[in-house]
């Protein structure tokens, strides 16, 4: 009896790992599958294109090293990355930390909730001529931009996050007589976290969409400035190893999110694999 467990151990060691490496290696290819389809569908499509707007595929990743290569990265990539982190992660602390004293005050969310709908409904590129007349051209402007647009996902899903606590939880931690930042560490932040998160992630979105739009309006540097300056001066090849390098970077961006997710959200992910596993 023994021997046959001693012998079976490493087998069902190697059996996990082998079940675990095939997993990996499904999500990698159901990741990067779609992009290379539809890169080689690109490729095939424009493959000889005499058309000034629409260059091969092959001609524009011609392009794409000496366009930004050779100082680019620094003079303009990373400017647009400086203002994106700064919004985004003051719209993630104001967000979280308003949206939990309105989610726990029912008269505070009382108060503000007319006020909050009046904002969300103005898309917030409308609000940019208006911001310029206070801050400039700034990066001040920029990331006051950012941080105004991605403010809203965060916000609103927090209130719903910390509203949706069970109240059993909520008397349970009163009659344990926890102290209030052990509450809102444990019971109120965690709880609401997979509706924060959801909020964080779609605030990404528009942060790097309204960081674009930012640029595109008035700047002197980054991303979105030196596209329009390719499409006005007819570089069009250029023009679109921008348009292809900004993919990149919301799809390097989403990864990194993900990574960071997986920590938060762990306590999230066991519950529900228990549950199914139960059910």
């Amino acid at each position: 009896m023994t021997t046959t467990t001693t012998i079976a151990a490493p087998i069902e060691r190697d059996t996990t790992r082998r079940r675990r490496g095939g997993s990996l290696l499904r999500r990698f290819l159901m990741a990067v599958g779609l992009p290379v389809i539809l890169l080689g569908i690109w490729w095939v499509a424009s493959a000889g294109s005499e058309s000034f707007f629409f260059p091969p595929l092959s001609e524009i990743l011609a392009t794409f090293p000496s366009t930004w290569f050779e100082g680019r990265i620094t003079a303009e990539v990373l400017p647009s990355l400086y203002r994106l982190v700064a919004g985004y992660l003051i719209a993630l602390v104001v967000g979280v930390a308003a949206g939990t004293a309105i989610g726990l005050s029912p008269r505070l969310r009382a108060l503000t909730e007319p006020t909050l709908e009046f904002f969300r409904a103005i898309p917030p590129p409308v609000m940019i001529p208006i911001i310029m007349l206070f801050l400039g051209i700034f990066t001040s402007m920029k990331i006051f931009v950012i941080a105004t647009g991605a403010l809203w996902p965060i916000l609103l899903n927090t209130i719903e996050g910390v509203r949706g606590i069970d109240d059993v939880l909520r008397d349970t931690s009163r009659v344990y007589r926890l102290r209030p930042v052990t509450r809102l560490r444990t019971l109120v932040l965690r709880g609401a976290s997979p509706q924060i998160v959801t909020g964080a992630r779609q605030a990404l979105s528009i942060a790097i969409i309204l960081m674009v739009i930012s640029e595109m309006f008035a700047a002197s540097n980054g991303l979105g400035f030196t596209i329009v300056q390719f499409q006005r001066s007819f570089a069009i090849p250029e023009m679109w190893t921008g348009i292809i390098l900004l993919g990149l970077l919301g799809f390097l961006l989403s990864l990194i999110f993900r990574a960071l997710e997986r920590p938060v959200l762990a306590w999230y992910t066991g519950l529900r694999q228990s549950q199914r596993g139960g059910n």
